[in-house]
């Protein structure tokens, strides 16, 4: 029997659905092989390569997404010399997934970046600075955006906020609401948790959800099977779900009044994310 904790080895989340993206640094790879625990990867060019790694590390890269090698890339800011390196590397290689911005601040850095990827390749802005979230809206509006990501860490860093959850919550909503009202493909990716404290990170990843973002950043693998179960339906929301459809039925046929349409929204939207991760 699958349960909300698992989901059936090798399947394949769609990216806009995606709860755990793991962040591995370009200088190991050893480890670009995406773990079967794991809904996406990232490998990233930026803050986990030193500047002087930073070209090995790109042809690292560029010969893993050549070859079998699928992935995300974390690319270098916009207003560094890296950025235009990262891209020339990586704009048409076969196994590019998508591109993640780091320390995104404007709509036009986004429309920078696409007009240097082959067309459609999806772009995660990563919001790491007051600026990045002052700018949010037109950011998320920006052509090419696919989903917003919250870059916790130099957040914390750029505002001198702590990383109490009440704290972090007005960050964290205006991005969820930012999205929602963008019509972006997915809800946002919290940033990650550095303890590997399984309870800190359940605890976190609780917020995370509270909050209404659906994905979050992972250091290591091992947090992946945690994020996947507190970000999924639980067993209580699945069982839930179906006894809401079985009263009021698929199609909303025996609705009874106002509240009942938004219940059954609700139930179908937990069933069919059910469907997508494999849980029942």
């Amino acid at each position: 029997m699958t349960t909300s904790a698992q989901r059936p080895a090798g399947s394949k989340v769609r990216a806009d659905l995606a709860r755990s993206w793991l962040l591995i640094p370009a200088t190991k790879p050893d480890n670009f092989r995406r773990s079967t625990e794991v809904d996406a990867t990232i490998i990233d060019l930026e803050d986990g390569v030193t500047p002087d790694d930073k070209p090995g590390a790109r042809q690292a890269v560029v010969e893993w997404l050549s070859g079998e090698g699928t992935a995300w890339v974390r690319i270098n800011d916009a207003t560094t010399p890296h950025w235009t390196d990262d891209l020339e590397a990586i704009s048409s290689l076969p196994g590019l997934a998508g591109v993640m911005l780091a320390k995104t601040e404007s709509g036009g850095q986004v429309e920078s970046t696409r007009e240097r990827l082959t067309e459609g390749t999806p772009i995660i802005p990563l919001i790491e600075s007051a600026m990045g979230l002052e700018a949010a809206p037109e950011i998320a509006r920006a052509e090419g955006t696919f989903r917003m990501a919250f870059g916790s860490g130099d957040f914390r860093r750029d505002t001198g906020m702590s990383d109490d959850a009440m704290a972090m919550a007005y960050p964290r909503a205006r991005l969820v609401i930012t999205s929602r009202a963008a019509r972006l493909a997915g809800g946002p990716i919290d940033g990650p948790t550095i303890s590997a404290n399984d309870t800190i990170l359940q605890r976190d990843c609780e917020a995370t959800v509270s909050l209404g973002l659906t994905g979050k950043l992972c250091l290591h693998p091992d947090q992946a099977q945690t994020v996947n179960r507190v970000l999924s339906p639980s067993n209580h929301e699945i069982t839930w779900a179906q006894e809401v459809i079985d009263d009021l039925g698929a199609d909303g046929e025996r609705v009874r009044d106002g509240s009942d349409l938004p219940r059954l929204a609700k139930a179908k939207k937990l069933t069919q994310l059910a469907k997508v991760f494999g849980l029942r």
